[in-house]
Protein backbone atom coordinates (compact mmCIF):
# COMPACT_ATOMS: atom_id res chain seq x y z
CA UNK A 1 0.00 0.00 0.00
CA UNK A 2 2.88 2.25 0.89
CA UNK A 3 4.58 1.95 -2.57
CA UNK A 4 1.38 2.66 -4.57
CA UNK A 5 0.86 5.45 -2.39
CA UNK A 6 4.48 6.67 -2.97
CA UNK A 7 3.67 5.98 -6.95
CA UNK A 8 0.98 7.77 -7.19
CA UNK A 9 2.72 10.75 -5.66
CA UNK A 10 5.40 10.87 -8.11
CA UNK A 11 3.06 10.59 -10.96
CA UNK A 12 1.41 13.75 -9.66
CA UNK A 13 4.39 15.83 -8.97
CA UNK A 14 5.85 14.98 -12.50
CA UNK A 15 2.98 16.99 -13.68
CA UNK A 16 3.98 20.20 -11.74
CA UNK A 17 7.33 20.15 -13.77
CA UNK A 18 6.02 19.46 -17.21
CA UNK A 19 7.82 21.50 -19.70
CA UNK A 20 6.11 23.70 -22.55
CA UNK A 21 7.88 21.82 -25.70
CA UNK A 22 7.21 23.07 -28.92
CA UNK A 23 8.02 21.05 -32.21
CA UNK A 24 8.98 23.12 -35.85
CA UNK A 25 9.92 22.09 -39.05
CA UNK A 26 13.15 23.36 -39.04
CA UNK A 27 16.08 24.44 -36.81
CA UNK A 28 15.71 28.11 -37.60
CA UNK A 29 12.12 28.33 -36.11
CA UNK A 30 13.15 26.51 -32.82
CA UNK A 31 15.99 29.14 -32.47
CA UNK A 32 13.32 32.37 -33.60
CA UNK A 33 11.00 30.62 -30.54
CA UNK A 34 13.26 29.83 -27.87
CA UNK A 35 14.73 33.68 -28.64
CA UNK A 36 11.11 35.53 -28.84
CA UNK A 37 10.30 33.91 -25.54
CA UNK A 38 13.53 34.77 -23.40
CA UNK A 39 13.26 38.57 -24.82
CA UNK A 40 9.80 38.69 -23.64
CA UNK A 41 8.54 39.91 -20.00
CA UNK A 42 5.71 37.73 -18.66
CA UNK A 43 2.92 40.46 -17.56
CA UNK A 44 2.00 38.71 -14.38
CA UNK A 45 5.54 37.44 -12.97
CA UNK A 46 7.23 40.67 -14.10
CA UNK A 47 10.67 39.52 -13.18
CA UNK A 48 10.94 36.57 -15.29
CA UNK A 49 10.30 36.04 -19.21
CA UNK A 50 7.51 34.12 -20.58
CA UNK A 51 9.94 31.06 -21.46
CA UNK A 52 10.47 31.10 -17.45
CA UNK A 53 6.93 31.34 -16.01
CA UNK A 54 4.39 29.29 -15.07
CA UNK A 55 1.64 31.84 -15.22
CA UNK A 56 -0.98 30.72 -17.97
CA UNK A 57 -0.57 34.38 -19.23
CA UNK A 58 2.89 33.54 -20.39
CA UNK A 59 1.68 30.10 -21.52
CA UNK A 60 -0.48 31.86 -23.99
CA UNK A 61 2.18 33.98 -24.84
CA UNK A 62 3.91 30.99 -25.97
CA UNK A 63 1.42 29.34 -27.75
CA UNK A 64 0.68 32.62 -29.92
CA UNK A 65 3.84 33.56 -30.34
CA UNK A 66 4.57 29.59 -31.33
CA UNK A 67 1.35 30.05 -34.04
CA UNK A 68 2.63 33.25 -35.45
CA UNK A 69 5.91 31.44 -36.03
CA UNK A 70 4.01 28.65 -37.31
CA UNK A 71 2.20 31.10 -39.96
CA UNK A 72 5.57 32.41 -41.28
CA UNK A 73 6.03 35.59 -39.53
CA UNK A 74 9.41 36.86 -38.79
CA UNK A 75 10.72 38.00 -35.21
CA UNK A 76 10.19 41.79 -35.73
CA UNK A 77 6.46 41.60 -36.70
CA UNK A 78 6.07 38.90 -33.94
CA UNK A 79 7.85 41.63 -31.76
CA UNK A 80 5.69 44.83 -33.14
CA UNK A 81 2.66 42.92 -32.67
CA UNK A 82 3.90 42.09 -28.87
CA UNK A 83 4.77 45.61 -28.34
CA UNK A 84 1.43 47.09 -29.78
CA UNK A 85 -0.92 44.72 -28.05
CA UNK A 86 0.94 45.50 -24.73
CA UNK A 87 3.37 47.93 -24.61
CA UNK A 88 6.96 48.61 -24.24
CA UNK A 89 6.83 46.65 -20.59
CA UNK A 90 6.36 43.22 -22.44
CA UNK A 91 10.04 43.71 -24.09
CA UNK A 92 12.34 42.40 -21.33
CA UNK A 93 14.61 45.54 -22.42
CA UNK A 94 12.73 48.37 -23.23
CA UNK A 95 14.41 50.64 -25.98
CA UNK A 96 15.52 54.27 -25.10
CA UNK A 97 12.66 56.35 -26.38
CA UNK A 98 10.79 59.35 -25.48
CA UNK A 99 8.32 57.77 -23.12
CA UNK A 100 11.04 55.54 -21.64
CA UNK A 101 14.32 57.76 -21.41
CA UNK A 102 13.49 58.68 -18.07
CA UNK A 103 13.77 55.70 -16.84
CA UNK A 104 16.98 55.37 -18.41
CA UNK A 105 18.24 59.14 -17.24
CA UNK A 106 17.23 59.25 -14.23
CA UNK A 107 19.28 57.06 -12.18
CA UNK A 108 21.80 59.18 -13.52
CA UNK A 109 20.38 62.47 -12.73
CA UNK A 110 19.64 61.77 -9.21
CA UNK A 111 23.48 60.70 -8.78
CA UNK A 112 24.98 63.73 -10.15
CA UNK A 113 22.30 65.25 -7.67
CA UNK A 114 23.27 63.56 -4.70
CA UNK A 115 27.39 64.29 -5.39
CA UNK A 116 26.52 67.86 -6.17
CA UNK A 117 24.88 68.30 -2.97
CA UNK A 118 27.77 66.48 -0.86
CA UNK A 119 30.24 68.75 -2.21
CA UNK A 120 28.37 72.04 -1.40
CA UNK A 121 27.59 70.23 2.19
CA UNK A 122 30.58 69.76 2.79
CA UNK A 123 32.21 73.49 0.98
CA UNK A 124 29.70 75.24 3.82
CA UNK A 125 30.74 73.45 6.68
CA UNK A 126 34.46 74.09 6.13
CA UNK A 127 33.67 77.90 5.63
CA UNK A 128 31.29 78.40 8.21
CA UNK A 129 34.08 76.35 10.64
CA UNK A 130 36.33 79.22 10.14
CA UNK A 131 33.90 82.50 9.99
CA UNK A 132 34.06 84.65 13.01
CA UNK A 133 37.10 83.48 14.84
CA UNK A 134 40.54 85.04 14.08
CA UNK A 135 43.68 83.52 14.14
CA UNK A 136 44.58 84.86 17.82
CA UNK A 137 41.12 83.30 19.02
CA UNK A 138 42.08 79.77 16.98
CA UNK A 139 45.57 79.97 18.17
CA UNK A 140 44.22 79.66 21.97
CA UNK A 141 41.50 77.15 21.16
CA UNK A 142 44.02 74.25 19.61
CA UNK A 143 46.63 75.26 23.15
CA UNK A 144 43.71 74.86 25.02
CA UNK A 145 42.69 71.99 23.38
CA UNK A 146 46.33 70.52 23.42
CA UNK A 147 46.52 71.16 26.82
CA UNK A 148 43.52 69.24 28.17
CA UNK A 149 44.42 66.35 25.68
CA UNK A 150 47.94 65.96 28.43
CA UNK A 151 45.91 65.84 31.50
Amino acid sequence: MKRLCIIFLLILSCNGFAVDYRQFSNPEQQETYETLTSELRCLVCQNQTIADSNAELAADLRRQVYEMIEQGKTKQEILQFMTERYGDFVLYKPPFKGKTGILWIAPVIFLLMGLIAVFLFVRHKKKSSNIGISPEKQEKIRSLLEKGDRS
